[in-house]
């Protein structure tokens, strides 16, 4: 009994993958090369088809399961290396010379090809293949003179190697050996600089762009390489038949080729082995089903994807146990020292910038000089361009004038990757991380800042991994490194991205509310991180929302609105300027319409939460927010841009499921409902962005907003629709796409109105738009609250807002910070101190991180 327990214990013999897979690639050769020697005839023929398939696939493994780009066309690149092999040896040339020659001629061929298609992404880039497939195949059908036409071509001669003439098992064998190589080179790809590079541009293409890859270059080499692999397979396949002819080369050969990366386990190193193995085998197993191979192929790989979507590889590999490499990582004070060293810039002088959008300009005439050792703030409402700006400086966006420069070098209208080369980085709103690489490879990635390195020396060196565990350790992040970085929470996604962003060795740091969706302690922790590496002498560019969090790190702040530069300077001057606090408040020039009477609450409310909780990660947005809407009654919800306004709008709809607590709508606990059966209960959202559909009619826009109800909107519904909303009436039947920002908003409203609701719920609806229609449409809500539609407003106009609504919430930070009647919270302090932080605050603050104590 004692020796069975023993036994039991102990533990799967942990494997070095590289080693492993080596190993088994080496085992599958000598298998295949025992196969040929044993067997003979057509069972020879079967195994070298499998190798040669191998060999594709494996080209087709590097541009689907590395690169992520879908080819349907792989077997026109088949073809073009049989027949180039097939010419060639036809015209006197050496086997091996025209071996080496139709694999360099069906890359050039997809290199010619990527010029245009890895332009294109999804079904456009799928159909320009699948017509060069077409091509290549009718090509070979009409040039007979080069061809053979239909008769094809045949009467190659063997091979000859050292004088001697190769039989058709040495030929086999020569398949299995260069499919062995294969598979033995994307290995080491797929573990270099280069295979680094096109998994990151899978994964998150405007990420990889950012840390210096160029995206063309990338997609384009793995084009070239899965057309120079399928080039050698035709090559070998050629004398293998013996006849070649354009019946050998069907665009459903194509499917079935990804079909075995598919199904073997795409990006994988032995799945093109597994899948050849299958597609090339089955079909043998079921001849006597010959005209329902493709019918039997479908129905398997739609298997597949459903049980194991990872591949049969994929699947076996989840359950070997593997040796964890082990990791020394650098101190943080050596890390620092780094930061110092490589901190090369002189600054960011963004000089009279400006970019317009369908003749809009989203960003007018912007100048700052963001300086070294500094955390330079840009704040602004919501629209105010604040993204758009890092997107001129980050390379996505081109101004139409005005200069960005680091040190002497412009880099305004540069591409992303140019400016990453040239030392700016940048992290994002929503991360953009490389879901299915580890977390250590996320930071590795970023290392060679866009330079691919030797194609077969593994990027993941020693050195390597400790400098990554190293940033990795300096962000904050405590977590496994060696995590599927998809399953990281949100608050270690975001220390993920700013290790990233600092393995490229920046001189500018450029940060897309690196905040949002943090709890009070980890931003904290977030502001002395930014303190340190503004510290170091990086230069810190913050674009950030929670004004607690700017005013008590930054040293100089940029405020715009609309697009256009307010105001340069310090936390406090920015803090007291009196068009800072009319851009998030309002100026209170416009006015809405009053109540012609005073509103009289009821007890009983339409809408009501109880200590309602919502978040999108690890940390919730909401916490414990109770609120009341009643009958006829408009309410604003109040707060600066993340303060959870959306959220919990979002919450209502049940587009967000709630964490903890509840909500009621007339009297019925609705979270737990899903979004369509909320609409049936009549809460109604009019989201963010209008959400129009711009294929649409104006009246079909609106009709869908009647979907749920009883019967479609009537003549009578629609003509009442078209009184409150004149601008539409002469718009009814033009595409939405075609109304300017304030009619979407109002068609978005009127879409919202014939669902007949209970309560209507409006997320930002001035957002965007002139004053003049920003007051027309406030004359409408004016009219609407006053004929007793229950209204709920979040707007970032808030003095617009309180002009027009009965009773106001004001969030900071997930909870409800202020509440009463809307007439007295228009001169309560609290209202601008939940959108540009209390100075005190920000001072105390800024006094903690500056001397570390936070």
């Amino acid at each position: 009994m004692m020796k069975r327990d023993m036994k039991f214990k102990n533990p799967m013999p942990k494997l070095n993958k590289p080693v492993a897979l080596d190993a088994a690639i080496i085992l599958a050769v000598l298998g295949g090369l025992i196969g040929v020697s044993i067997t003979g005839g057509y069972t020879q023929f079967i195994i070298g088809l499998v190798a040669i398939t191998t060999i594709l696939c494996v080209g087709l493994n590097v541009l689907y399961g590395l690169t992520g780009l879908v080819s349907l066309g792989q077997v026109g690149f088949f073809a073009i290396g049989a027949y180039a092999s097939a010419i060639l040896t036809l015209a006197g040339l050496n086997f091996w010379l025209s071996l080496l020659a139709s694999s360099v001629i069906a890359g050039f061929a997809g290199c010619l090809l990527a010029l245009s298609a890895v332009r294109m992404a999804g079904p456009f880039l799928a159909m320009v293949t699948i017509a060069f497939a077409f091509i290549v195949e009718h090509g070979a059908i009409e040039w007979r003179a080069l061809t053979g036409g239909q008769n094809g071509l045949m009467g190659f001669p063997m091979p000859e190697l050292f004088g001697y003439m190769l039989s058709e098992t040495d030929l086999v064998m020569l398949c299995v050996i260069l499919g062995g190589v294969a598979l033995l080179a994307f290995r080491r790809l797929a573990t270099s600089g280069w295979g680094m590079a096109m998994t990151s541009m899978r994964d998150a293409e405007i990420a990889a762009s950012s840390l210096g890859y160029n995206a063309f270059v990338v997609k384009a080499t793995g084009f070239a390489i899965a057309a120079a692999m399928a080039g050698l397979a035709g090559a070998l396949f050629a004398p293998l038949m013996m006849f070649i002819a354009p019946s050998n080369f069907p665009l459903s050969q194509s499917i079935l080729y990804l079909f075995a990366v598919i199904l073997g386990g795409a990006g994988t190193v032995l799945g093109p082995l597994v899948g050849a193995t299958v597609s090339v085998m089955l079909p043998e197993m079921l001849a006597d089903f010959a005209e329902y191979r493709l019918l039997i192929f479908g129905a398997l790989l739609i298997v597949v994807l459903l049980i194991a979507p990872r591949g049969i590889v994929g699947v076996i590999e989840r359950f070997i146990p593997l040796k964890k490499r082990m990791v020394n990582a650098t101190p943080a004070a050596e890390i620092e020292a780094g930061l110092k060293a490589y901190a090369k810039s002189d600054g960011l002088v963004v000089d009279d910038i400006s970019i317009a959008f369908g003749g809009v300009k989203a960003v007018n005439s912007v100048s700052f000089t963001a300086k070294p050792g500094q955390v330079t703030s840009i704040i602004g409402p919501n629209g105010a361009g604040k993204t758009t700006l890092l997107n001129i400086i980050s390379g996505f966006y081109k101004p139409t004038e005005g200069a960005v420069r680091i040190g002497d070098q412009d880099i305004a209208g540069k591409p992303t990757d140019f400016a990453a080369r040239n030392g700016i980085a940048r992290t994002y709103q929503a991360t953009r991380l490389f879901e299915n690489m580890s977390v250590v490879d996320n930071v590795i990635a970023g290392l060679p800042v866009g330079r691919f390195g030797k194609p077969f020396s593994a990027i993941a060196s020693d050195d390597n991994r400790n400098h990554a565990a190293g940033l990795l350790a300096f962000c904050g992040y405590q977590g496994d490194i060696d995590a599927c970085a998809g399953d990281l929470p949100h608050v270690d996604r975001r220390l993920v991205e700013i290790a990233r962003s600092l393995a490229t060795r920046p001189g500018v740091l450029l940060l897309d509310e690196p905040a949002a969706g943090l709890m009070h302690a980890d931003k904290v922790a977030l502001s002395k991180l930014l303190r340190q590496l503004a510290d170091a002498g990086i230069t810190v560019v913050l674009v950030e929302h929670d004004m607690e969090m700017v005013m008590g790190i930054s040293d100089q702040i940029l405020a715009v609105d609309a697009g256009t530069p307010i105001i340069f300077g310090s936390p406090q001057a920015v803090q007291s300027n009196p068009q800072v606090i009319a851009a998030y408040l309002g100026d209170g020039k416009m006015k809405a319409r009053p109540r012609p009477i005073p509103f009289e609450a009821g007890d009983s409310p339409v809408i009501e939460t109880l200590r309602l909780t919502a978040g999108y990660g690890a940390a919730p947005v909401l916490q414990s927010v109770d609120i009341k809407v009643r009958q006829g009654e408009m309410v604003a919800l109040l707060g600066a841009n993340g303060a959870g306004k959306s959220t919990f709008l979002t919450a209502l709809a049940g587009l967000l499921r709630p964490v903890k607590g509840q909500i009621v709508l007339n009297n019925e606990y609705i979270h737990a409902l899903a979004p369509h059966q909320i609409v049936e209960q009549g809460l109604i959202l009019v989201p963010e962005g209008r959400q129009v559909f711009p294929e649409l009619t104006v009246r079909e826009n609106i009709e869908l907003g009647a979907y749920k109800q009883p019967k479609p909107v009537s003549a009578d519904e629609l003509e009442a629709i078209l009184k409150r909303f004149p601008r539409l009436r002469d718009r009814i039947n033009s595409p939405a796409g075609l109304l300017s920002g304030g009619e979407q908003q109002m068609m978005a409203i009127a879409r919202g109105l014939v669902a007949k609701p209970k309560a209507l719920l409006l997320d930002e609806p001035s957002l965007g738009l002139a004053p003049a229609m920003v007051e027309e449409l406030y004359a409408i809500l004016g009219e609407l609250r006053d004929d007793g539609v229950t209204i709920l407003l979040v707007d970032q106009m808030a003095t617009m807002a309180l002009s027009v609504a009965d009773y106001a919430y004001v969030l900071e930070q997930g909870q409800v910070v202020a509440e009463g009647p809307a007439s007295d919270l228009r001169q309560d302090e609290r209202l601008i101190a939940a959108y540009l932080g209390g100075s005190e605050q920000g001072d105390k603050n800024q006094e903690k991180v500056a001397v570390g104590d936070v």
